[in-house]
């Protein structure tokens, strides 16, 4: 299976090395990488250019966005499962697209999602937060579940049904996707056991506790726009559940150091 990994960065200079060269360097033979570049002024697009034919497919210009970007990768992709890598960020190991496309393969799934790290901004081997997705349930998402949506791969054609990210909503787009893919149209999912992401902390949606408010706003909104209706504690439980992430550790390695960079 054809595999596409989509990276969308705008002013990225600082970090994009290392999210490139976790892609560029996985065991998977079948990848086509796409970069979406929000017209960058800080030299992102330089590096990027240095990757040559590494990087099958690069853009470079204005946007709505991060989610509008992402829709401009998705649409662009050819690949039979889609990948989203945002540019601070890089795979664990060289081995998370041949074991992402080894459990599809096996579980013969719509989707398939893993755990995720996040890791001090300056510092990645500095653990923040552990966020362990766990085995999916029925109505998971009543209960305030989600998966990690930059660990989360799915079928092209799961895209082209149930549609891309919705850009009249801010820090809940991925949300509402996943809740609209898995909980609204049931797509088949497997779950990946292992820590598939590196994140480095920061991000709108748990910046501080204004957006925090606003992103409960947000997600209520979610709901409605797919026609459901959540408990009355649903989304008070999503934001309580990532407590635990602070208080869990990942098993294995402990270092979690952003990927050496080739000399170029």
């Amino acid at each position: 299976m054809k595999v596409s990994i989509i990276t969308v960065v705008y002013n990225g200079a600082e970090h994009v090395r290392d999210c490139i060269e976790s892609v560029v360097s996985q065991t998977y033979p079948d990848i086509e990488y796409i970069i979406v570049d929000g017209k960058s002024t800080d030299g992102t697009v330089d590096i990027v250019k240095s990757y040559g034919t590494k990087v099958d497919r690069f853009i470079s210009e204005s946007d709505k966005g991060l989610f509008d970007a992402m829709n401009k990768g998705i649409g662009m992709a050819t690949g039979d499962i889609i990948g989203l890598l945002n540019a601070d960020d890089y795979y664990r190991h060289k081995r998370v697209i041949e074991n992402m496309v080894a459990t599809f393969e096996r579980a013969q799934s719509d989707a398939v999602y893993g755990d995720m790290l996040y890791v001090d901004r300056n510092d990645t081997g500095k653990l923040k937060r552990y966020w362990r997705s766990g085995w999916y349930s029925e109505n998971a998402f009543l209960w305030g579940w989600m998966p990690g949506h930059l660990s989360f791969f799915a079928k092209r054609w799961v895209y082209e049904q149930y549609g891309v990210f919705r850009l009249d909503l801010k820090t809940a787009a991925d949300y509402e996707l996943l809740l609209r893919f898995i909980h609204k149209n049931k797509i088949k999912l497997a779950y990946m056991d292992e820590v598939t992401i590196v994140m480095r902390a920061g991000g709108q949606s748990n910046s501080s506790l204004r957006n925090r408010l606003r992103g409960n706003r947000e997600d209520k909104l979610a709901w409605k726009l797919n026609g459901l209706k959540p408990y009355f504690f649903t989304l008070w439980l999503k934001p309580l559940r990532k407590i635990t992430q602070y208080i869990t550790k990942p098993p294995g390695d402990p270092t979690y150091k952003a990927p050496e960079v080739s000399n170029r």
